[in-house]
């Protein structure tokens, strides 16, 4: 059965793709797709509702991006957010203009009258500004449903055409009742039946592949990951023996994860799981390389080798899998893209593989669904909520040439922080954090003895896309527990810092 649709149209705000993630958390299925799209195309999507995002331009300016006025005599309830609120306005007839003074962060909203935009919404509550121009005149037909101190149209309707705007971002968080807002557009305006559920998935997903696939052969590179390993698992649910997964472990993976996957999928699920022993050809192709660029190309040179050998021992087969998640897919470009998503960021391994097509389970899934999923599946929290970790794994988290003392001190201390983060129960509230050796040395005192060992840094953020990042605020409790364990623990390590710098102007990663 064909689920219901919300298309939201990209105006290249940085909130948007949280946007498509909030529909989809109210059982809501929904599309990113640029603003471009024609008439036509929309109503060949066939929504429920459209949702215009908000974006860096002014929609008085020339070359600023425009919809059709035919879009509003499609019948289709319609919300404008931020830029997408000013372009409703603008192009029915209103007046947009620059703000005697912008808005920034946290505002007090006043709601005016009633509205089902704000049922259950008290008539004033915290929301998100983020804005230098402002809505002066409505269109026609149109009334303010709510203001700021410096906002006078903060949020605007038309009950009868069901044509929303509001001026905040109801999507972030620091919006105290925006996601009741965005539910009550859905539901209260839209119509929305709520059949958007990662169980729904689950069963629909296996049922395609069953048909898809049938008998066929079909391989999987399984990194250890949270994507490869669920799409892995729905694909196996479908075909079963069907299935063969190669696993490479290249000696660089965090403290345990080898032994996991092979437990896991291999003796619990009873996948047919491959492990290609490559640690000794890897440590040996990155031996007096220091640079982290150069440490990346090696790593995916060898990795597409020895996938390559092991392909070739398997044979010709009907489908790859590959683990591709919807980020990757609007950040390809436009809309569904048949652009490959190449294992580990590497490059090049659909062409080392005798294959016919790309199976791609989770290409309308963001990472928390596809999370969803995975729990769906049954498979364990170690699995479903495992940390990111980068394609060339702990290289670029050791800082100078990688070599197995090194690696053998960063898995012990990765392993504590990840333990005392899960300890202190703030695995699921930090979105990353790992530790690194850096290529620095000092003088300690362990004992009674003088050291001079690594200086162990740790690294946690708070992050919505990846895309900015702010250091995390871990208790100093926890931080000294860590410091105490990696210092008393782990061999060749004797201080232990802590990274407070944000991105930008840093990177997550420190490689």
């Amino acid at each position: 059965m064909e689920h219901q649709k919300i298309l939201v149209l990209d105006f290249g705000g940085q909130y948007n793709q949280l946007i498509a993630r909030r529909v989809r958390d109210l059982n809501v299925y929904c599309d990113l797709k640029p603003c471009g799209m024609t008439v036509e195309q929309i109503a060949s999507y066939d929504p429920i509702g459209i949702i215009f995002t908000g974006g860096p331009e002014s929609v008085y300016e020339a070359d600023a991006p425009r919809v059709p006025t035919e879009i509003f005599s499609l019948g289709v309830p319609v919300l404008g957010i931020c830029y997408g609120a000013q372009l409703i306005a603008h192009t029915l007839g209103g007046e947009v203009v620059s703000a005697p003074r912008g808005e920034y962060g946290k505002r007090a909203v006043t709601r005016v009258g009633e509205s089902p935009l704000f049922r259950g919404i008290p008539q004033t509550s915290a929301c998100w500004m983020s804005h230098t121009d402002l809505i002066a005149r409505l269109p026609a037909g149109f009334q303010t449903l709510a203001a700021t101190e410096h906002c006078p149209v903060a949020a605007y309707g038309d009950p009868v055409r069901k044509i929303y705007g509001v001026q905040f971002h109801p999507e972030v968080v620091h919006s105290e009742y925006g996601n009741r807002l965005l539910e009550n557009f859905l539901y209260a305006v839209c119509g929305a039946k709520g059949d958007w559920t990662m169980s729904n998935f689950v069963s629909a997903q296996i049922a395609r592949l069953k048909e898809r696939v049938g008998s066929k052969r079909v391989l999987c590179a399984m990194s250890g990951g949270v994507d490869s390993a669920v799409a892995a698992t729905l694909v196996h649910r479908a075909v079963g023996d069907n299935l063969t997964c190669v696993f490479v472990d290249h000696g660089l993976h965090r403290k345990g994860e080898v032994e996991e996957v092979m437990r896991v999928f291999r003796d619990g699920l009873g996948m047919k799981l491959v492990k290609a022993d490559a640690a000794d050809r890897f440590l040996a192709a990155l031996r007096g390389v220091s640079d982290p660029e150069q440490k990346r190309k090696i790593i995916g040179a060898e990795f597409i080798k020895v996938f390559e050998e092991e392909a070739k021992k398997i044979g010709a087969v009907d489908f790859l899998v590959q683990g591709t998640i919807y980020p990757d897919v609007i950040e390809s470009g436009s809309g569904k893209s048949a652009t490959i998503k190449s294992h580990h960021n590497v490059g090049g391994l659909p062409d080392v593989v005798d294959f016919k097509e790309i199976v791609e389970p989770l290409r309308d899934l963001f990472k928390d669904e596809v999370r969803r999923v995975g729990a769906e599946l049954g498979l364990p929290d170690g699995v479903v909520w495992r940390q990111p970790c980068p394609g060339p794994a702990l290289a670029i988290r050791i800082m100078g040439e990688v070599t197995r003392k090194k690696l053998q001190t960063l898995r012990d201390a990765d392993a504590i922080f990840r333990e005392e983060i899960a300890r202190a129960g703030l695995d699921r509230e930090i979105w990353q954090y790992f530790a690194v050796i850096t290529d620095s040395k000092t003088v300690g005192v362990q004992g009674d003895f003088r050291t001079y060992e690594n200086v162990i840094a740790l690294r946690a953020v708070t992050s919505v896309d990846a895309m900015t990042a702010d250091w995390a605020r871990i208790p100093f409790e926890v931080l000294e527990r860590t410091s105490c364990r990696i210092t008393g623990e782990v061999k060749h390590a004797n201080r232990v810092v802590y990274d407070i710098t944000s991105k930008p102007p840093a990177t997550i990663e420190w490689e």
